[in-house]
């Protein structure tokens, strides 16, 4: 019996896995996997030759978000699978949980194609508290800024953002700044197969108003080890099945993803709110749980063993 090949797909900015990823080939190992790194827009890669083929660092896809779906829908088993990239690389998601009522940061969309000008802009966003203002396509907290309402200068920075995010044709986040994350961080908690691994906190990265951010969201991202509690872990299980439920080509009946990550902050009534849920290429942080890279090496394992999911169905 042949040794399964497996593909560990990452961007030309990281050729051969970012660091903490790396650690990942020789894991697989020990599961007579044979993993190797692949960047995704490589012309050269067969992606036909691997029983598997997995997300991991493609940090570059927001500028051709288009040609990544496109890349996506072309790979054989891929995980996790085209519907949820299609879905997921496209921040809107929020908007349809929070159409179906799961508790998400609060937000407001503007469209490239509605023609604002200042005003209308202006009376968008929030009268009283500090903003932030981000494109709905991103890297981590890449084009994000924060902007305090009840400052003119502020709120004209907070426009001229806005608008020129708007002229490049991005759909703009204009969201409520939640200020527990200044006292207690956010959380992310990281789930294997829809079984918790392991949590870490990030202290606030808008930190100064009126910054907008620009290096890589994912490459300078710090965090801490962080024991969540029950029901932190019980609201994110919670978050995954919802969504689950509501990504096109999936439902209930479809076995968890073989990964995801989800984003979340306590709100004033001490209840935790959806910042973000990562499913496409989230860092996991691994050397920050205890074994989590083992669990998602074996995780990897089973997902090659199980097969397709026939619920992934490319609905497109």
């Amino acid at each position: 019996m042949s040794t399964p090949r497996l593909a560990l797909v990452t961007c030309a900015d990281y050729p051969h896995l970012f660091e903490e990823d790396a650690p990942l080939i020789p894991a697989l190992a020990e599961r007579d996997i044979a993993a190797e790194a692949a960047v995704w827009d490589d012309p050269g890669v067969d992606w036909a030759a691997y029983d598997m083929v997995v997300i991991r660092s493609t940090w570059d896809y927001t500028a051709r978000r288009r040609e990544f779906i496109e890349w996506a829908g072309s790979v054989p088993r891929l995980v996790n699978p085209p519907n949820v990239v299609r879905w997921n690389t496209d921040k809107h998601y929020l908007q349809a949980l929070e159409d179906h009522g799961l508790r998400v940061v609060q937000t407001t969309w503007l469209e490239p194609d509605r023609g604002y000008d200042k005003r209308a802009l202006h009376n968008r966003f929030p009268a009283r508290e500090d903003f932030v203002i981000k494109p709905a396509v991103s890297a981590g907290s890449v084009g994000a800024g924060r902007y305090t309402a009840t400052d003119a200068n502020s709120r004209r920075y907070a426009i001229e953002h806005a608008m020129r995010l708007l002229n490049e044709g991005h759909s703009v986040m204009v969201q409520r700044y939640m200020p527990q994350v200044d006292v207690h961080g956010e959380i992310a908690l990281v789930y294997f197969h829809g079984t918790y691994s392991h949590a870490m906190k990030k202290a606030a990265e808008l930190t100064d108003v009126g910054e907008v951010a620009t290096a890589d969201g994912f490459e300078t991202e710090e965090m801490e080890v962080y024991k969540a509690t029950p029901a932190e872990i019980e609201a994110g299980q919670a978050a995954l099945a919802f969504a689950r439920a509501r990504i096109p080509g999936r439902s209930l009946s479809s076995r968890p993803l073989a990964y995801a990550r989800v984003d979340m902050v306590p709100a004033g009534d001490g209840e935790p709110v959806l910042m973000e849920m990562e499913l496409v290429d989230p860092r996991l942080h691994l050397p920050l749980g205890r074994q989590a890279l083992g669990r998602f090496a074996d995780s990897l394992a089973a997902e090659l063993r199980m097969g397709p999911d026939a619920a992934n169905i490319d609905l497109a």
